[in-house]
């Protein structure tokens, strides 16, 4: 039985971040001989998380195939050999929850870290490349005897692997899209609010109304979303993202205490914007749509149909919000250019983002489901072009 097994590890990113690729061998100390090979396509990411994945997935690999050996991992990372050797404190967000993960698949077992020079280190920055030019993952396991005569080859599957997925770092993905952009891309992830007890018992709730905060199930959603959201960059369905920088939300309740749990588990500030609060009802505020259908028969059919119209009692017709809700994008977009960021909102105003996006006409307000706590995420190079990644994403809750 092997006693030690040495692991090899290194990561890679194109840009840094960029597209990103982690890669491992695993060797038996006392043959010599090669039990896996690792090659893992991670997205967009920096060489640190790639690094970090890099030793992850050949401990997950060694934990199935040599689950007594000791390991010892070797790689060029002196951040990583010092972190998880207790050397270094670990003070980025994203490092934090991979070295927590790391730990948590070394569990009981002795992993002993040791940095060796870049050019000791090529195996593994080849396989980190492979990972990258193919954009595809793979875990070779040499198994059987000592020759390595039989081969297990298992494509895309270590936990660290996202789907595939269109996806241009730096231009839209579209051949017809505009090429000549100039502004920096800008990463919106749009989420709404969780519920209250007016979402739950489907009465409007707009800007300068009782202004409820969320409930019991409406703060349980808002953690599902914060956790869903903290695996952007790292993995899952937007693993080939850019980290969120900074939260926008609108200055409504029910917001700023669904961006407050986000911002906890995000380690990110939180900023207000007055612009992206949803639309004001005026009288109707606290109606179901049936009472409003009921005391004001005319006003409501006629609001129906016209996006020029507003509700009495200083509500805000379709047109004065949709205005509203431009300015406060390009404020977004001017203020945040380059960054990813997360903006909490109405399903209004996400509407009116996908609206801009779209290009699209006033129909498409109400042609768009949103649920509380979904996920929709657009991508802008200012003004100049833009690109509908996501459109309410549930599975999380």
């Amino acid at each position: 039985m092997t006693q030690l097994v040495i692991i090899e590890a290194d990561g890679g990113s194109r840009g840094n971040p960029g597209p990103a690729g982690s890669g491992a061998v695993l060797i038996d100390a006392q043959s010599g001989s090669v039990l896996a090979e690792v090659a893992i396509f991670i997205g967009v990411a920096t060489n640190n998380v790639a690094e970090y994945k890099a030793v992850l997935a050949a401990i997950e690999v060694a934990n199935e195939i040599v689950p007594e050996a000791q390991l010892l991992v070797r790689m060029d990372s002196k951040l990583v050999v010092e972190q998880m050797s207790g050397r270094w404190k670990i003070k980025n967000e994203g490092m934090q929850q991979l070295a927590a993960s790391m730990s948590e698949v070394i569990g009981g077992r002795e992993v002993k870290f040791e940095w060796i020079p870049r050019e000791q280190n090529s195996k593994a920055d080849s396989l980190a490349n492979e990972a990258m030019d193919a954009e595809r993952s793979v875990i070779r396991k040499y198994i059987g005897s000592p020759d390595t005569s039989t081969i297990d080859v298992i494509t895309s599957g270590a936990k660290s692997v996202t789907a595939d997925m269109e996806y241009n770092p730096e231009l839209p993905s579209s051949v017809r899209a505009p090429r000549n952009v100039t502004k920096k891309l800008t990463t919106l992830i749009l989420v709404r609010h969780g519920r209250t007890l007016l979402t739950e018992t489907h009465r409007i709730s707009g800007r300068g109304g009782e202004d409820p905060q969320l409930s019991e199930v409406g703060r349980s959603d808002a953690a599902k979303v914060a956790s869903e959201l903290n695996r952007v960059g790292l993995d899952g369905p937007l693993a080939k993202v850019l980290r969120p920088e900074v939260i926008v939300s609108s200055p409504i309740a029910r917001t700023r205490e669904t961006a407050e749990v986000i911002a906890n588990q995000l380690g990110i500030p939180v900023v207000l914007n007055e612009d992206i609060a949803e639309i004001a009802f005026g009288d109707w505020d606290g109606h179901t749509n049936q009472e409003v259908a009921q005391n004001w028969p005319d006003l409501y059919e006629q609001w129906r149909g016209d996006h020029r119209i507003a509700p009495p009692g200083g509500g805000e017709s379709l047109e004065e919000f949709d205005a509203r809700v431009q300015r406060g994008l390009l404020d977004i977009l001017d203020t945040h250019e380059g960054k990813t960021v997360v903006v909490v909102g109405h399903v209004m105003s996400i509407r009116g983002v996908l609206r801009t996006a779209l290009e699209a006409n006033w129909p498409s307000y109400w042609r768009t489901s949103i649920a509380p706590c979904s996920i929709s995420v657009v991508r802008f190079w200012g003004t100049q072009a833009a690109e509908v990644t996501v459109v309410n994403q549930t599975n999380h809750l």
